[in-house]
């Protein structure tokens, strides 16, 4: 095994897996219940991708991002002064109380910098855990997915938050950012996510990652961050740091010092770039003996 595939193990085990396509609204309930009927029934994505309605338990992020459940979570309302909720029928719009609380926030922050309202995606499912399609972490409601398009002046019809389609900021055959569609007001939207100090991590395409270095000019500090993840060309994927004195709850380490613009994100971009699939025979599907033991009670719980 070389180096660079010895980095990209470790990038894995760190870091989520790309989210779905945004770009229609095919990865609804027929694409999940299709994923469904290929699983095993005890599998932890088909327990926790059927559950409707949140555990009536104490608000509570449980394990790590990649493994892990949410207690007492709720729903971001589908509209707000500075929001709308994308893809309705995933019914991943849940999160632990700080989530909703950061993109309420967030909204209205976003507004100041000058972006006229956030478009969301995914964030978790109701009781959290692993997902039928798509995502690897999202799993203890504590990470969303914000489209890199801004929000219409009108409220959409759930027909078109269905089918409306995000557009990617990336040129995918060069690599390099598109510069049709990118603007500086991207940047000011992911720096200002960036400077809220519940923000663990925010995920981009690498040349996304790039054009942030690019720009951010000696204002250098919030780019730390902002970590390269291939699959995150329509929408950059916050992360928040686990509520404080909530030791059910497991951190990521910090990001390693520095602006992240050097070295490591050259070799993201390289001719050799590390991959979206990692190679080899399908891991099994992860079991609900697999998450911490609390899972359980969240997953029974009525």
């Amino acid at each position: 095994m070389t180096i660079r595939q010895i980095l990209a193990a470790l990038i894995l085990l760190m870091s989520p897996l790309p989210a779905l396509a945004q770009t229609s609204g095919t990865e609804g309930a027929s694409e999940m219940a299709a994923a469904k009927a290929k699983l095993p029934p005890d599998a932890a994505k088909v327990l926790f991708g059927s559950q409707i309605a949140p555990a009536p338990l104490e608000a509570r992020s449980i394990g790590s991002y990649a493994r892990g459940c949410l207690a007492g979570g709720i729903a971001l309302p589908v509209s707000g002064p500075a929001w709308q909720v994308m893809r309705l029928s995933r019914d991943r719009y849940w999160g632990h109380p700080a989530l909703i609380a950061f993109l309420e926030r967030f909204a209205i922050a976003a507004k100041g910098v000058g972006w006229p309202g956030l478009l969301v995606g995914d964030m978790g499912q109701p009781r959290g855990g692993p997902m039928l399609t798509g995502h690897a972490s999202h799993q203890i409601g504590l990470d969303a997915d914000i489209w890199l398009i801004p929000m219409p002046n009108r409220v959409l019809s759930a027909d078109e938050r269905e089918t409306i389609s995000a557009v990617s900021m990336v040129n995918m055959e060069k690599r390099e950012i598109d510069r049709s569609v990118w603007t500086p007001m991207h940047l000011r939207l992911i720096r200002q996510a960036s400077l809220d100090p519940e923000v663990a991590r925010i995920f981009v395409h690498p040349a996304i990652k790039q054009a942030l270095c690019e720009g951010a000019g000696k204002d250098r500090a919030w780019l730390a961050k902002v970590r390269p993840w291939y699959g995150h060309n329509y929408h950059f994927h916050v992360r928040l740091a686990c509520p404080a004195d909530m030791p059910t709850c497991q951190n990521q380490p910090p990001p390693p010092p520095g602006d992240g613009c050097g070295k490591d994100l050259a070799w993201w971009l390289g001719p050799e770039p590390y991959k979206d699939e990692p190679e080899g025979p399908p891991r099994p599907p992860v079991k609900l003996a697999d998450l911490p033991a609390a899972c359980s009670q969240v997953l029974v719980a009525k």
